[in-house]
């Protein structure tokens, strides 16, 4: 027997007396007799009971129906109605306060006893079932997830929690009744209505079914989704429980996931195929040097220049692949951008037309700017060539050099871009502008909206690939019909340093008598580098690699004024490592590297150590010539 503190509400003396014995005797506990409808409001709060026997008719301006109807409903206390009355309607507004049963007078103690028990135990199971739905609730509410039940036999959405329909723009009140067709199939989606529905007939099927889904937001939006499905009976009525996770980040993850593992494996392919073909293009440039500077016949010459320029082609085509890869060895100084750019105007008109009017645009104050002052000419180039083939016949090319401010919340949005201060250059054309697609993939190697032949789709990869590896960003904005704009961002120049300024290259190619001891492990390469520097009037002495280099220093009889050696070589000492050998030999020995492949010990991130010289295979006869004298110059 469950026991419990109880309210007696009755006017009648007599008939209260009585029933507060009876309670007593039945072992409950009478905590008030009131004879109003206020009184027994008063107390109620006052007490907080258990279980309330109401007589319908009491004193007061309210009866006990109204009395029962302004209880809060959050005190959860059963209403037991006591009447000598039964007319309809007064039984009629009772039944609309939903109370816990009645007691028509005169009543004997055990249906008393029976009715009030019944109650408690009602009231039991109520809390009890409350507590689940509220637990149920607040699951139901707070699993990130979204969370749909459908009718199994009309895909109606019987409940739907927050997340859920939140991930499709829409209250949980909005998508109850309507139909699962109003969050799915648009021409853009890639799966059929038909196909839709045989998931669901799976599902109602008793299989469990778990595939991706095209959702589509309030607003029309597409997003990828993950849905689990499968059937339950609930209350004898059939559902479909689905669960739908946004998986829209995770496929962007996926797919930067598979640029990255693509981009990794081109550095690797390009890297592995430099270092050897950049020693072959070392040897053609040479010797095609040589025999277009010493041919008498035009034919022959002109020969000897076309091996030339195609060999500076092929250079060309791996330094692009290389940059893209961001595996391409940049020097970078301190640049004042402004000053770069507008520097280049004379070639700029020469390359692109009389029909091309060329706008430069630029603040006052301007930042600097530590980037690589060829390959940013060569991007800028590229740009604006890109920009004059968009323009069909005559036009204008504007070139916006400004600082920039990225915050926060546009590094957020856009991939590898931290906040800070940029200089930005701009170049936008007044071209026929790109599709949304276009611009997707123009960054991509090798593709290209070029005829055939006439685009090998590498320059914006190549200026996409050194902006990265310069630690800036570059960005494409466009739309058919309206022209292009490509912003490049340069991190602001932090700290002082030697700023680059253009000059005039010497035409004049220098020389010297100084010993060199050569080291390369290509045969061709070695040879070709030693009759360079021969003919350019240096000694040389010639190593085909580490070891045997060793052995010519440590045997002390021949005097050295530079070491001259290949950064990768086999048979256990590279480069570095001849290089840190030699110096404990020849402390004062100075060295110059050569290498093709940018992944080696000297070179980090693209960029050589400090202390480090470097001179990039493949090189011609002049810029050997050049590298070495200021070697030799630097330590005298």
């Amino acid at each position: 027997m469950m026991h419990a503190k109880i309210i007696v509400a009755e006017d009648e003396r007599i008939v209260a007396l009585h029933l507060k014995q009876q309670l007593l005797k039945l072992g409950y506990e009478v905590v008030a007799v009131v004879a109003s409808g206020a009184n027994a409001l008063e107390k109620i709060t006052e007490l907080r009971p258990q279980v309330i026997l109401m007589d319908i008719h009491i004193e007061g301006a309210i009866d006990g129906i109204e009395t029962a109807s302004k209880i809060p409903a959050e005190f959860e206390i059963p209403v037991i109605y006591v009447t000598a009355y039964s007319e309809e309607a007064t039984l009629e507004r009772a039944r609309a306060t939903k109370p816990y049963g009645y007691l028509i007078k005169p009543f004997s103690e055990r249906e008393l006893h029976a009715t009030i028990q019944m109650a408690l135990e009602r009231r039991h199971t109520d809390s009890a079932l409350q507590a689940s739905e509220d637990r149920f609730r607040s699951i139901f509410g707070a699993i990130s997830e979204g969370i749909f039940i459908l009718d199994a036999a009309t895909g109606i959405f019987i409940d739907v929690n927050a997340p859920g329909a939140l991930m499709f723009g829409y209250t949980p009140d909005e998508l109850i009744g309507r139909d699962i067709q109003a969050l799915s199939f648009s021409d853009e989606a890639p799966y059929s209505q038909r196909e839709a529905a045989e998931w669901i007939d799976k599902t109602a099927a008793g299989r469990m079914q778990r595939f991706d889904w095209q959702g589509k937001t309030k607003d029309g939006r597409m997003f990828s989704a993950e849905v689990s499905m499968r059937t339950a009976t609930i209350g004898g009525r059939d559902i479909m429980l689905s669960v739908v996770r946004d998986i829209t980040e995770q496929r962007d993850l996926e797919e930067k996931l598979r640029q990255s593992q693509k981009l990794e494996a081109l550095g690797q392919l390009t890297g592995g195929i430099a270092h050897d073909f950049n020693n072959l293009l070392t040897v053609i440039l040479g010797n095609a040097d040589t025999l277009a500077e010493l041919l008498e016949d035009e034919n022959f010459r002109r020969l000897a220049v076309m091996t030339r320029n195609a060999a500076e082609r092929g250079a060309e085509l791996t330094n692009r692949l290389l940059a893209f890869a961001r595996r391409q060895t940049l020097e970078p100084k301190l640049v004042d951008v402004n000053q770069l750019i507008t520097g280049m105007d004379a070639l700029l008109r020469r390359t692109l037309g009389e029909n091309i009017e060329i706008v430069f645009r630029h603040s006052e104050n301007l930042w600097t700017a530590t980037v690589d002052p060829s390959q940013l000419e060569n991007a800028v180039l590229n740009l604006c060539l890109n920009a004059r083939d968009a323009i069909s016949g005559s036009g204008q090319l504007t070139i916006e050099i400004a600082n920039i401010n990225l915050d926060q919340t546009f590094a957020d949005s856009t991939d590898e871009v931290a906040p800070g201060e940029y200089v930005m250059i701009a170049v936008s054309d007044s071209g026929s502008g790109m599709s949304p697609e276009t611009v997707a993939k123009a960054f991509d190697p090798f593709f290209t909206t070029k005829d055939v032949g006439r685009g090998t789709g590498l320059g914006l990869s190549m200026v996409y690939g050194f902006i990265k590896q310069s630690h800036g960003h570059a960005k494409i904005y466009s739309e058919l019909g309206h022209g292009t704009t490509v912003k490049l961002y340069l991190p602001r120049a932090l700290g002082e340093g030697e700023k680059h300024a253009a000059c005039e290259h010497k035409t004049v190619v220098q020389s010297g008598t100084e010993s060199i001891l050569v080291v390369e492990d290509n045969d061709l390469v070695r040879t070709h580098a030693s009759m360079l520097l021969e003919s350019l009037g240096y000694k040389v002495t010639a190593a085909g690699n580490g070891r045997e280099a060793l052995q010519i220093l440590e045997r002390g009889d021949t005097h050295f004024d530079l070491l001259f050696t290949d950064v990768i070589m086999p048979g256990g000492i590279n480069g570095p490592q001849l290089a840190e050998l030699a110096a404990k030999l020849r402390p004062d020995l100075p060295v110059l590297f050569t290498s093709g492949y940018t992944e080696s010990s000297i070179v980090h991130h693209g960029r050589p150590d400090q202390s480090v010289q470097l001179l990039n295979k493949p090189y011609r006869r002049d810029a050997l010539a050049a590298k070495i004298r200021s070697v030799l110059d630097s330590v005298k």
